[in-house]
């Protein structure tokens, strides 16, 4: 199989494409030049995709003799990951970017390119299980027929578990990716393998924080991209607290950087429940009034039919699918919550229409109803991941939160 490579500069991309060579397929590593700024470099963990992330991928693909190539993708990057970060923010909305970085980059634009090429599927470093198993239904002519279901599960390096980004992808990109990492249980196995195998990078940093921010202070890149905007900071009644100098600024659930110069009257903290980016007001209170309980989606991605066929989803009547059980998570390493779920149509939800005339599950709504314990902070914009057990059935976008305090929007 010829498979290529996303070689990032770091330990994990390595190893991954180590053990797609040693897997007996004909690899080739790409480095994906994210950065417009040919000057950026690392500062210390922070950032990724640099100059000097390219020459430790390059001198990686010496060591396993694999053809190495430098893809310059920082046009797309910046009109779509940087982009969207931008304008969801300037919305009140707070994005995760790893997530629209795999979804418009690692899992389309590059995963399109290769395909073009005549690669069969690409390999990257992400820390996510992909298992197979045989189903068997009943074929056009009523004969039983087997086919195989791929499906993304969590990895069993539960601090390093990606699947939470990697929902987004979608059943056929699914079908063209493999993570060799999937079965390691720690960093710790991922640096020895690759020491063994004389990678430099075995002991180099993991990156963190957001790529495009490199020093880490996404208030000031927003406010030199967007510029500033003067407005009120105000409690749940209306009440004028204190100014700040953009509401983009500010995320749901926020407590730091508030600077309200006096405290609450019963002496709590206070925390951002709104952003409301139409009248520039940023709405604080206290802390249990971030407490939520169920959660509207839209831009679904399904990649389990078995189980919307079992909630009784059919995309002919454009109807809710029946509640099922799953537990869900809003961050990337959050901790998963007891849920029941179910797809649905309707304003807002952003459904395409497939060529017959009916609404597609892809795209559609999502309603979730905690069942257990409740979330707190849940802002619109997130990614909101459905999970049974190990397996990923579905990511959606948060449109709404409802607070459990009182029934009214806590987000969008």
């Amino acid at each position: 199989m010829r498979v290529l490579a996303a070689m990032s500069g770091g330990v994990d991309s390595a190893v991954a494409a180590a053990l797609a060579v040693e897997a007996g397929h004909e690899v080739v590593g790409v480095h994906m030049a994210l950065s417009r700024n040919r000057e950026q470099f690392r500062a210390g963990s922070r950032g990724c995709c640099s100059i000097e992330d390219a020459g430790d991928a390059r001198r990686a693909a010496d060591v396993l003799g694999i053809p190495y190539y430098v893809w310059d993708l920082s046009e797309r990057f910046e009109d779509t990951v940087v982009a969207d970060f931008l304008s969801e923010y300037e919305a009140g909305r707070t994005p995760n970017p790893c997530v629209r970085c795999n979804e418009h980059i690692k899992f389309e634009a590059l995963l399109d390119k290769a395909t073009a090429l005549g690669f069969d599927a690409v390999a990257t470093g992400h820390y996510a299980q992909v298992l197979t198993r045989e189903v068997t239904e009943p074929g056009p002519d009523g004969e039983p027929v087997t086919r195989t279901v791929r499906e993304l599960h969590r990895s069993p390096n539960e601090a390093k578990d990606q699947s939470y980004v990697l929902a987004v992808m979608g059943r056929e990109r699914l079908a063209r990716s493999i993570f060799p990492l999937g079965g390691f249980a720690s960093k710790d196995e991922v640096r020895e393998e690759a020491e063994r195998r004389g990678l430099s990078v075995s002991n180099k940093p993991d990156s963190y924080d957001i790529c495009f921010v490199s020093d880490g202070d996404t208030q000031g890149f927003l406010k030199s991209r967007l510029g500033a905007r003067t407005g009120e900071i105000v409690d749940t009644e209306g009440e004028v607290l204190g100014e700040h100098e953009g509401a983009y600024a500010f995320t749901v659930g926020q407590r730091k950087g508030l600077a309200l110069g006096r405290p609450a009257a019963d002496g709590k903290p206070r925390y951002v429940l709104e952003v409301e980016p139409v009248s520039n007001r940023v709405v604080v209170g206290p802390a249990e009034l971030l407490t939520v309980d169920r959660i509207v989606g839209d831009r679904s991605v399904w990649l389990a039919d078995d189980v919307l066929a079992g909630a009784g989803w059919d995309a002919s009547t454009s109807a809710a699918s029946d509640w099922f059980e799953a537990t869900v998570q809003v961050r990337a390493h959050g901790v998963p919550v007891p849920a029941r779920v179910r797809a649905v149509v309707g304003p807002g939800a952003g459904a395409p229409e497939d060529p017959s005339g009916a609404a597609s599950a892809q795209g559609a709504g999502m309603e979730v109803e905690l069942t257990g314990e409740t979330l707190r902070g849940v802002a619109a914009g997130q990614s909101l991941v459905v999970y049974q057990g190990t397996r990923v059935i579905g990511q959606s976008t948060v449109q709404r939160a409802y607070r459990a305090a009182r029934a009214t929007s806590l987000a969008g």
